[in-house]
């Protein structure tokens, strides 16, 4: 993997939000779940569609913060536009896990 400089790391905007509606996607060509995350009043509330039905339901992802990507440009996924990027780590089997702060952080919070 090519390196890259501490100032280019400094332009992917990773940030810390609550899900606060999550619904089934069943129009997407693979399993997934339909997000929409408040990131506080700088960012507000963004919507995602994410890949996770191996380990999540949409009714136990309300209330958990989790960690995005908020300054990639908009991608059409269907009918559904998706405006941040949801990070998560690979399992034994290659299913996503969600990455988030371990107790209750400020929504809009940015990694360091």
């Amino acid at each position: 993997m090519a390196e890259i400089s501490f100032d280019e790391f400094l332009k992917v905007d990773i940030r810390v939000g609550e899900v606060l509606r999550a619904e089934p996607f069943p129009e997407a060509r693979k399993p997934a779940i339909k997000l929409w995350i408040d990131f506080g009043g700088e960012i507000g509330e963004r919507k995602t569609s994410a890949q996770i039905t191996a380990h999540y339901r949409p009714e136990e992802l309300v209330g958990r913060q989790v960690l995005a990507v908020v300054n990639f440009p908009p991608r059409q996924i269907g009918r559904f536009m998706s405006e941040v990027l949801v990070l998560g780590l690979p399992d034994a089997t290659g299913k996503i896990v969600l990455i988030g702060p371990d107790g209750p952080v400020p929504r809009g919070g940015r990694l360091h």
